[in-house]
């Protein structure tokens, strides 16, 4: 379950870089904060759906 924790903290890293690089008119470092978003986000949203949600517990 650790795993949608790491994809998550991935994707969220991954929209704010692409947004920072949005901003500062970087666009090939947009295209691939963007990219990585939309993968690791589409991996995150799979593998919750999949295993479910953690919880902590066994």
């Amino acid at each position: 379950m650790g795993l949608v924790i790491i994809f998550a903290i991935v994707t969220l890293l991954a929209a704010y870089g692409g947004f920072t690089s949005l901003k500062n008119k970087n666009f090939l470092g947009a295209f691939w904060g963007v990219a990585s978003f939309v993968v690791f986000g589409w991996f995150t949203v799979m593998t919750i759906v999949e295993s479910g949600f953690p919880t902590g517990t066994h």
